[in-house]
């Protein structure tokens, strides 16, 4: 199997890291599964990029108003996101694999702070570069992170990772016939508020025509041939003219 990117990105939520059934916190083994599936597509030759979400640790929607602005919640999140990244660059050095953790935020104990010269020299490197700390300001997702940080380093697409094969007219937990595309466009994105990523995220890749692909990362072996061009999946690109 021979890649179709040469550079990608990942974006990884951090509920995939908590494993099935767990309400919240970090699964070793869901950790190391994660691990494993990235270390079959470095083994590749593919530049990996990574960032990954918090809501595993701590969610902003769901905090109590009352108590805790939506400044200081997006900013607990920014440190949940540290919290995963470190996890993952463990697991990854575990099984062979050199990592560095580059943070929006200045946290020189535990990572390096994000600079774009430095992080393409480690993907030159041959490193699993994994950003943590969102954009490094309130209001903005990790998707937002993902597609500002894949257009820096020169990645081909994102990989969006979920626990479904794509992107469905509907949640197809809830509704069986929803129907699965294979492809759409970021305006068709938009239009239907098909929510798989925000709308600021969505823009900046339909801007810089950067594909996104929305595939299942819990069926084994699926990142693998979803970056060789095949396996069920989305795809998200600008339309034909």
């Amino acid at each position: 199997m021979r890649p179709v990117y040469q550079r990608v990105m990942i974006k990884l939520s951090g509920e995939a890291l908590q494993g099935k059934g767990a309400p919240s916190g970090i699964n070793s083994e869901a950790l190391m599964s994660i691990a494993e599936e990235i270390r079959e597509v470095h083994r590749l030759g593919c530049g990996i990029g990574l960032v990954v979400g918090g809501g595993n640790i701590f969610r902003g929607v769901s905090r109590d108003k009352k108590v805790v602005d939506q400044v200081t919640a997006d900013y607990m999140g920014m440190l949940a996101t540290v919290i995963n990244g470190l996890a993952l660059q463990s697991a990854l050095e575990k099984i062979g694999v050199e990592t560095r953790v580059q943070s929006a935020l200045e946290m020189r104990q535990f990572c390096e702070l994000y600079i774009r010269r430095r992080a393409l020299r480690h993907l030159e490197k041959g490193r699993v570069v994994i950003f943590v700390g969102g954009t490094g300001n309130p209001y903005f997702t990790t998707d937002t992170a993902a597609a500002l940080k894949a257009v820096e380093i020169g990645a081909e697409v994102i990989l969006k990772a979920t626990k479904v094969d794509g992107i469905y007219s509907a949640d197809p937990v809830k509704q069986p016939g929803a129907r699965r595309y294979s492809r759409l466009t970021y305006d068709e994105i938009l239009h239907h508020h098909l929510g798989i990523m925000d709308i600021a995220a969505i823009s900046l890749c339909r801007e810089n025509r950067l594909p996104i692909v929305v595939f299942n990362l819990f069926e084994k072996g699926n990142l693998k041939r979803v970056i060789c061009g095949g396996g069920r999946r989305t795809i998200v690109e600008a339309g034909r003219k």
